[in-house]
C-alpha cells in the first residue's frame, strides 16, 4: 500500500486518512486506487468494527484535483470512482466521515458515501460542479438530496455556495458539530462507542437500511420481518455480561 491513504488500526476501529496535505488532500486517481485497496481489505476484516475517514493537515479534502481532470484521467472504466464510493458505502461496518476544513464537490461526494458526517466547527461544505461547468459522476445527484432533501440539494448545486458547519448541521448534512480543539478526541470516543456494539447488528442494520431505502413503509416493514437476520453469535455473551449471569444459564 502507498502513502496517499494511510490506515491506522485503533482499539476495535480503523482510521483511514487522506494523505496529500500539501495539496489539501485533493483527490486523484492515485488516491482513489489506495482508498479502494483499503476498502477491499476492510470488507472481510473482523478486527475493525467501525471506520473513520478523515484528511491529514488543514482539511478533509478540497475536492477533485482539477489538474488531474484537465490532464485526463486514466481509470479502468467511466464509473470507476462512483463504484469505489459504492464499495465504501457497502462496507459492513459503520463508516464516519470526520470533516474539518474544506469539503468541496468530489470530497463532499466521498463524505456522503459514508454513513454520516461529523464536522469540526471550522468545516466548510459546497458543491462547485456548476462553477467549473462540470456535472456529478461520483454520486452527488443521488446522495445529496437523500441527505438534505431535493430543494436544498438544488439550492446548493445551483448556487455553488459554501456553507459552514452550523448550516450543514441545520440542513441535516452533518450529524454533529464538534469544536476543532476537541475534534480528535470526540471522533475517537464516538468510534469507540460504535465499535463496542455488535458488529453482527451493525452489518445487518446497514443491509436492511440500504435495501429498504426509499421503499413504501409497508414494503419496508414486510422486508424487515421476512428478511430478519436473527441474533448474532455474541448475543448470549453480551446479555450475560450485562446481567452478570452465565451465558449458558
Amino acid at each position: 500500500m502507498g502513502d496517499l491513504v494511510i490506515r491506522d488500526d485503533r482499539d476495535g476501529w480503523a482510521l483511514l486518512t487522506l494523505n496529500r496535505p500539501d495539496k489539501l488532500n485533493a483527490l486523484t486517481v492515485g488516491v482513489f486506487r489506495e482508498l479502494r485497496a483499503h476498502i477491499a481489505d476492510l470488507r472481510d476484516d473482523r478486527s475493525a468494527a467501525c471506520v473513520v475517514l478523515r484528511g491529514a493537515g488543514k482539511c478533509f479534502s478540497a475536492g477533485h484535483d482539477l489538474a488531474d481532470i484537465a490532464s485526463g484521467e486514466d481509470v479502468p472504466s467511466r464509473g470507476w470512482h462512483s463504484e469505489t464510493l459504492r464499495f465504501l458505502e457497502k462496507l459492513p461496518m459503520p463508516v464516519i466521515a470526520a470533516v474539518h476544513g474544506h469539503c468541496y464537490t468530489g470530497a463532499l461526494e466521498v463524505a456522503l458515501a459514508c454513513d454520516f458526517i461529523v464536522a469540526a466547527d471550522n468545516a466548510r461544505f459546497g458543491d462547485t460542479h456548476a462553477k467549473w461547468a462540470l456535472t456529478p459522476i461520483w454520486g452527488m445527484s443521488q446522495r445529496l438530496p437523500r441527505r438534505v432533501g431535493i430543494a436544498t440539494a438544488k439550492r446548493l448545486m445551483f448556487t455553488a455556495d459554501m456553507i459552514d458547519a452550523a448550516e450543514a448541521h441545520r440542513i441535516g448534512l452533518a450529524e454533529q458539530v464538534v469544536p476543532l480543539d476537541r475534534f480528535d478526541d470526540e471522533i475517537a470516543t464516538l468510534a469507540g462507542r460504535i465499535a463496542a456494539n455488535s458488529a453482527f447488528s451493525h452489518a445487518a442494520n446497514k443491509r436492511l437500511l440500504d435495501v429498504t431505502d426509499g421503499q413504501a413503509l409497508d414494503a419496508g416493514l414486510q422486508y424487515e420481518v421476512l428478511e430478519n437476520e436473527g441474533v448474532g453469535p455474541d448475543m448470549r455473551d453480551r446479555i450475560a455480561a450485562f446481567t452478570g449471569k452465565s451465558a449458558k444459564g
